[in-house]
C-alpha cells in the first residue's frame, strides 16, 4: 500500500491522520513492549483530546505542555494536542522542575499533559496525569465527538538555552514543518512495514522527523527504553529497525562497546545522522556494520525546522568525498531553502525558516535583511529576511552544481592564540587522524594573565593499549600544525563526557582539563546555546 500523506498534508496532525485512515490496522507505535495500531493510537489521542477540553472547561486551548517521555502518553498526547489545533510545548522529564516551570510560564500554557514520571507540581493546577492503564482502556473505546479545530498557532514550540541563561522559545509553524516533511519523508524511503527508530527525546527537534516520517508514510515508530540507548546495535537487531536517526556520538558509543562488527546490523536500510558533525571515519564504521544502509548527514538549527540540508554518501566507499576537516558534507539545501554567506556566516531563508522567537526581544541580532544588512528590530520580519545560523561553510573541491556544502564549525569556536586565529575543530580533526584515537575534542582555557591555552582530551580505540601517548600526539601534531595550534595539555579519557542529548559536554570537558592543569581556568565559550545540543532543545 502506498501512502500519499506527504503530498496532501497541510497540518502536522494530517500526516498521521491520513495514514490512520488508509491503514488503520497497521502498527503505528511500539513502546514499553506494547504495539499500538493506527486505529487504537488515534482512539487514544481522541480521548485524551476530549479530557484536555474538559480540564479547560470546554474552551479551546492554545498551548499545551507535554511532560512525558518514552511512554504511550508522550506520543498519543502529542497527537491529541495537535488534533485540538493547539501548540505542543514539550517539557523535559529529566530537566529540573525550576526549568520546566520557567518554560511553562514563558509559553503561557493553558494546560499540561503528563505521564507521572516527573514532578509537575510547579506547573499549575491544570495538569492532566495519565497512566498506561487508562490509555489502554481508551484504545478500544469510541472517541467522543470533537469538532474539527483549525490550528491557531504554531505546531510546536521548543525552548533553547539562551545566551543570557533564559530559555528562548522557538515557534515552528505548520507551514514550516510541513515544508520540511515534504522535503524529507519521501527521500527517507520509509513506508508500510518499515520500522523507524525514535532515539530523540521530544524536547529535541529531530524527534519530530522520527514521528512523522514514520506516521506520514504508514511505518512503525519504535521507541527504545533508556537502557537500549546504551546498546544501539543490540536495539537495532532486537527490534529489526530499518530506518535510523541519531546524533553521530552514538557511533562512537557503539565503537567503544566493540559492537560495530561487519554486517552487525543487517536490517538497516537508511541511516540519518544530525545534530553535530559526522566524521567520515564514523560514517565508514557505521556503514561497514550496516552494509545495506544508505548513510545520510543532515544539518540545520531548530530555527530552520529540524534540518535544512543533507548529503547522502555514495553506495561505494571508494566514491566517498574527501574533505579537509574529515567530516561528511552537509550537502545541498532542500527545495525552497535559500542560503547566502554574509560576513563569513551561513544565513538561510525559505519556507522552513521560523518567523521569530516567542519573545521578540530575542530576535535582536539574529536576522539580516534581504540585501544582507542587520535587521532593525523595530521593523517587522518578513519572508525576505535571512536567519543567521552562526555557522561557517565551504564547498567540496569538485565543481558540483549545485555546490556541495561542508560545515567548518561555529563562528564562536574561533579563538585567538598569540594573535593567530585558531579553529578548534581543525586541531581535533588532526588528532583523530591517528589510528589509535577514537575521538577527540579541544577546548580553550585561560592561563594566568589571561592568555588562551589550548587543551585536548581524547579516547582510544583500544583502552588497554598505550600507543597513543601525549608525546605521540604532540609529535603527530608538530608534523601537521604550527606550534601555536598544538595543545598545551592532553588528557586521555575512557569516554568524552556527554550531556543528556548524547553530545560532548564542553563545559564538563573544560573542567576536567582544568583539573588536570590547575594553572588554568575554563575559558567562557561564546555561543554555547548552539553548540550544546540541549540548546537546540533541544
Amino acid at each position: 500500500m502506498t501512502n500519499t500523506a506527504e503530498t496532501v498534508a497541510d497540518t502536522l496532525y494530517e500526516w498521521f491522520g491520513n495514514s490512520a485512515r488508509a491503514q488503520p490496522d497497521a502498527v503505528a507505535l511500539e513502546v514499553d513492549g506494547v504495539a499500538w495500531t493506527y486505529r487504537r493510537l488515534a482512539n487514544v489521542a481522541g480521548n485524551i483530546a476530549s479530557r484536555i477540553l474538559a480540564v479547560c472547561d470546554g474552551q479551546e486551548p492554545r498551548r499545551v505542555g507535554l511532560l512525558a517521555s518514552r511512554t504511550a502518553t508522550a506520543y498519543a498526547g502529542y497527537l491529541a494536542i495537535l488534533r485540538l489545533g493547539a501548540t505542543v510545548v514539550p517539557l523535559g522529564t529529566s530537566f529540573p522542575a525550576e526549568r520546566n516551570a520557567a518554560v511553562a510560564a514563558a509559553a503561557r500554557l493553558d494546560v499540561v499533559l503528563a505521564d507521572g514520571s516527573a514532578d509537575s507540581t510547579a506547573l499549575g493546577d491544570r495538569t492532566l496525569v495519565l497512566d498506561h492503564a487508562r490509555l489502554a482502556a481508551w484504545a478500544d473505546e469510541s472517541v467522543p465527538s470533537i469538532r474539527a479545530f483549525e490550528p491557531r498557532g504554531a505546531a510546536y514550540i521548543l525552548f533553547t538555552s539562551g545566551s543570557t541563561g533564559v530559555p528562548k522559545g522557538v515557534p515552528i509553524s505548520h507551514g514550516n514543518v510541513c515544508a520540511f516533511l515534504r522535503n524529507t519523508v519521501a527521500r527517507y524511503g520509509a513506508g508500510p512495514g518499515s520500522r523507524v527508530s525514535q532515539i530523540f527525546d521530544l524536547t529535541f527537534d529531530p524527534s519530530v522527523f522520527d514521528m512523522f516520517a514514520a506516521w506520514g508514510s504508514g511505518a512503525t515508530l519504535v521507541v527504545p527504553a533508556r537502557a537500549d540507548l546504551l546498546a544501539p546495535v543490540r536495539f537495532v537487531n532486537r527490534k529489526a529497525i530499518t530506518h535510523w536517526n541519531s546524533v553521530p556520538s552514538v557511533i562512537s558509543l557503539a565503537h567503544r562497546l566493540r559492537m560495530l562488527r561487519p554486517d552487525a546490523m543487517p536490517t538497516l536500510r537508511r541511516s540519518v545522522f544530525c545534530g553535530e558533525p559526522l566524521t567520515l571515519d564514523q560514517a565508514k564504521a557505521w556503514r561497514i556494520a550496516a552494509p545495506h544502509s544508505r548513510v545520510e548527514n543532515a544539518y540545520g538549527p531548530t530555527e530552520l525546522t529540524v534540518t535544512c540540508t543533507s548529503y547522502t554518501l555514495p553506495c561505494e566507499l571508494e566514491d566517498w568525498p574527501h574533505t579537509h576537516n574529515g567530516t561528511v558534507p552537509i550537502g545541498t539545501p532542500y527545495p525552497g531553502v535559500e542560503y547566502r554567506m554574509i560576513d563569513g556566516e551561513l544565513c538561510v531563508r525559505g519556507p522552513q525558516r521560523f518567523d521569530g522567537y516567542l519573545d521578540p526581544a530575542d530576535d535582536h541580532g539574529r536576522f539580516r535583511t534581504g540585501d544582507g544588512h542587520p535587521h532593525d528590530p523595530n521593523t517587522p520580519l518578513d519572508h525576505t529576511h535571512w536567519y543567521r545560523t552562526g555557522d561557517r561553510i565551504s564547498t567540496t573541491p569538485d565543481s558540483a552544481d549545485p555546490p556541495v556544502l561542508v560545515h567548518l564549525g561555529r563562528n564562536d569556536e574561533q579563538v585567538q592564540v598569540q594573535g593567530y586565529r585558531v579553529e578548534l575543530a581543525e586541531i581535533a580533526a588532526a588528532i583523530r587522524e591517528i589510528p589509535e584515537i577514537a575521538d577527540a575534542a579541544v577546548v580553550p582555557l585561560t592561563r594566568p594573565g589571561g592568555d588562551t591555552a589550548l587543551a585536548a582530551a581524547f579516547t582510544c580505540t583500544d583502552p588497554h593499549r598505550d600507543d597513543a601517548t601525549t608525546e605521540t600526539l604532540r609529535q603527530h601534531l608538530q608534523r601537521r600544525l604550527p606550534d601555536y595550534m598544538i595543545p598545551r595539555n592532553f588528557l586521555r579519557l575512557d569516554a568524552l563526557p556527554l550531556n543528556p542529548r548524547g553530545k560532548i559536554d564542553r563545559p564538563a570537558l573544560a573542567q576536567l582539563l582544568t583539573d588536570a592543569d590547575p594553572t588554568t581556568t575554563p575559558k567562557p565559550e561564546r555561543g554555547t546555546a548552539i553548540q550544546d545540543p540541549a540548546s537546540r532543545l533541544v
